[in-house]
């Protein structure tokens, strides 16, 4: 099993307690070399542009800007978005950023889709705001659009959704394609035909367990070799020392909040679901069950990480190597 961690972005209200936007950035960057300086496979960002739970006046750092300045900020972990948002960025353009990211990161990059969820964010930067069918129809050429233009030449395609008329999609590069989400006819599909890896379940095993099952048939269904595909799912979690009181050991991470309202706001609400302190054996156990039900990698969400690195160092110290 293999682990990745989000860095602090802003998008959970993570990097509120830091006045300056240039302070903001630097914790945020201090976190990815941590991890660079550790054992982990991979940071993560999210692509998202307003605060949950709410939408807030507070910084949220743009995805793909931030990628690419921490491909170059880090020199050996792999950097992804967990994921990338098909709505917000042409197809097109979404294969040309990402072949020049993965270039400015010497191959580093995990370049992350998903169809995309957020309404409030799609009004406010003016993106149309349609059907879940519409979406899922416009992600499913967006995936088959990106790989043909990351293997093939004079890529000529008109689909409902999308065009193109042969963009010089140079440098060539196809990085590994992480879909995420359960969607079990189309977004599962797309992950058997063109997915290097898929990300769903948020860490709950019987859920894991049905889209696996789904996933193998779709593999069989188009003749791909389900073993090819890595299966990650992502958990909130700040891990605390056997023993240790909850309130004092998270008192640095917490700042401002009270421990239930550091889980609520670090969990960040909505879709990304709350966030709870464990002991290293409580996660290894959890890690346990999810590497059982066909789980390969893992990406954590350390809330308070910005301001205390010690939750990152225990992860990578006292659960990391248990699964090496």
């Amino acid at each position: 099993m293999k682990f990745g961690v989000f860095v602090p972005q802003g998008w959970r209200m993570d990097l509120v307690d830091f006045d300056d936007p240039v302070e903001q950035w630097e914790a945020m960057t201090a976190v990815a070399r941590a991890a660079d300086a550790g054992p982990w496979d991979s940071i993560w960002l999210f692509d998202h542009l307003h605060t949950v739970p709410e939408p807030a006046r507070e910084t949220v750092f743009e995805a793909w800007t931030a990628t690419a300045a921490l491909a170059r900020d880090t020199t050996r972990v792999n950097i992804g978005q967990m994921v990338g948002c098909n709505g917000y960025r042409n197809p097109a353009l979404y294969a040309k950023i990402a072949s020049t990211v993965d270039v400015a990161s010497h191959g580093r990059l995990y370049a992350g889709l998903g169809a995309g969820w957020s309404e409030h964010e799609w009004k406010a930067y003016g993106y149309p705001w349609t059907s879940l069918k519409d979406r899922m129809g416009s992600f499913a050429e967006s995936v088959e659009l990106i790989h043909r233009l990351w293997t093939e030449n004079d890529v000529v395609f008109q689909g409902k959704y999308h065009s193109v008329d042969k963009p010089i999609v140079e440098p060539r590069r196809k990085p590994p394609l992480w879909i995420g989400g359960g969607g079990e006819q189309v977004t599962l599909r797309l992950v058997a035909q063109y997915g290097h890896a898929c990300n769903f379940g948020t860490g709950q095993v019987d859920i894991i367990k049905r889209k696996l099952s789904i996933l193998r048939a779709h593999c069989e269904t188009v003749g791909r070799d389900y073993d090819e595909i890595v299966k990650s799912t992502s958990l909130n979690l700040f891990p605390l020392a056997a023993g240790a009181d909850p309130v004092t050991a998270s008192a640095k991470a917490r700042g401002r909040y009270t421990v239930d309202e550091f889980l609520a706001n670090g969990g960040g609400g909505g879709s990304a679901g709350p966030a709870t302190i464990a002991s290293p054996a409580q996660i290894r156990a959890q890690l346990e069950q999810l590497q059982e039900a066909g789980i390969q990698y893992v990406v954590v969400y350390i809330p308070g990480v910005a301001y205390d690195h010690e939750p990152l160092e225990r992860f990578a110290a006292d659960v990391v190597p248990a699964f090496g």
